[in-house]
C-alpha cells in the first residue's frame, strides 16, 4: 500500500503543525507583525512549507518501496512539540525535525544511498520547479510570488542541509551507502 490511513492521519497532523510553526516566518504580508495565531498566515505557511517536508519524506518512502522494502511515514512528536513551543514563546529560532520514514528490510549499500538521496533530490526538484514558475508565469499575485520565492529558498536550504554528511542527516546515509559499495 502506498499510504495507509495511519500515514494520512500523520500527514494531516504534520500539515497543521507546520502551518502553525512556520506562520511567524512565512507570512502573506512580510511587514505584518508576528502574532501567536493568525489563521491566514497558518494556511499560507502550510501551503508553502508542507510540500518541502512531506514530499521529501515521501521520496525516501517511495524509493524504499520500489526496492521491495517496507517503509512507513511517521510524525516525530518531540520535534513538532519543540517547534510548537518555540513558536508559542515567539522564539526567533526555529528547530524542526518533524517527520521521518522508518524503513525495514535489508537494503544493499547502493539502495541505502539512493533511498537517503531521494528526499533531498525531491527538494532539489521543487526548487527547480519554483524557479521555473517564477520565471515563466506571466501574471502572478504578490502572494503567489512570495509563496514561490519562499518555496525556492526553503527547498534549496533543505537540499543542501540534508546532504551534510553528519549524524542522522541524509548526507551521512548517502556517504555510508556509497562507502559500503567498495
Amino acid at each position: 500500500m502506498l499510504l495507509s490511513l495511519f500515514e494520512i492521519g500523520q500527514f494531516i497532523i504534520l500539515t497543521l503543525a507546520l502551518g502553525y510553526i512556520f506562520s511567524g516566518f512565512i507570512k502573506t504580508d512580510p511587514y505584518k507583525p508576528r502574532k501567536l495565531f493568525d489563521w491566514e498566515d497558518i494556511k499560507f505557511a502550510a501551503i508553502v512549507s508542507t510540500p518541502a517536508v512531506v514530499l521529501h519524506e515521501f521520496g525516501h518512502k517511495f524509493v524504499a518501496l520500489a526496492f521491495g522494502l517496507d517503509a512507513t511515514f511517521y510524525v516525530w512528536g518531540t520535534g513538532l512539540i519543540i517547534g510548537i513551543i518555540l513558536k508559542a514563546i515567539n522564539s526567533p529560532f526555529l528547530f524542526l525535525a518533524p517527520a521521518y520514514v522508518a524503513i525495514s528490510g535489508s537494503a544493499l549499500p547502493y539502495q541505502s544511498a539512493l533511498i537517503a538521496f531521494a528526499g533531498p533530490f525531491v527538494n532539489l526538484l521543487i526548487y527547480v520547479v519554483s524557479i521555473f514558475v517564477i520565471k515563466t508565469k506571466k501574471k502572478m499575485s504578490d502572494k503567489e510570488l512570495i509563496g514561490w520565492t519562499i518555496s525556492k529558498r526553503l527547498n534549496i536550504f533543505l537540499f543542501i542541509f540534508n546532504l551534510i554528511p553528519i549524524g542522522p542527516l541524509d548526507g551521512a546515509q548517502v556517504l555510508n551507502g556509497l562507502m559500503g559499495m567498495f
